[in-house]
């Protein structure tokens, strides 16, 4: 009798096994969505272009660092954003429609628009404020998730 327990109990322990293993397969993670939003910034020619949904959507003259300081470059997320944004850094410069996207550089709004097109900024992207409330509404829509923001020279 001891002989066929111990082999119900094997058999039983297999079987327990075969199934648990089925059930510890690894869970499928869900790819991320498509960026709906694709912003590309050429620092070369102090230009950005904006893609929504794979379509081009609009081409805008922007001011990247100046000598002395540095525009990172690399893709990005949004990290965060704000309609009404001072700068804590630069005497409370005004940053208007900010899209936050690495530390504290920024794409967002300038009151130097006569600037647009040549290196003029302390990092961060400067657009015309006009531009900066479509980009801020744009990345509102579509989410910060959904927004990728890509930097080269």
């Amino acid at each position: 009798m001891k002989k066929y327990l111990s082999i119900i109990i094997s058999l039983v322990a297999a079987v327990m096994l075969t199934f648990g293993a089925a059930e510890a397969k690894p869970k499928r993670y869900k790819a991320r969505k498509p960026a709906a939003v694709q912003v590309h910034i050429d620092i070369g020619s102090q230009t950005m272009s904006v893609r929504v949904n794979g379509f081009p959507y609009a081409h805008w003259r922007v001011s990247t660092a100046r000598s002395g300081y540095y525009t990172p470059r690399g893709t990005f997320g949004v990290t965060r954003t704000a309609k009404v944004y001072y700068s804590r850094k630069y005497d409370n410069s005004p940053m208007p429609n900010s899209v936050f996207f690495h530390g504290g550089y920024a794409i967002h709004g300038t009151g130097y628009i006569k600037n647009l097109g040549r290196p003029a900024s302390h990092g961060c992207v400067r657009l015309h404020p006009t531009n900066a409330a479509k980009l801020y509404a744009l990345v509102k829509k579509h989410g910060p998730g959904r927004t990728r923001i890509t930097l080269s020279n």
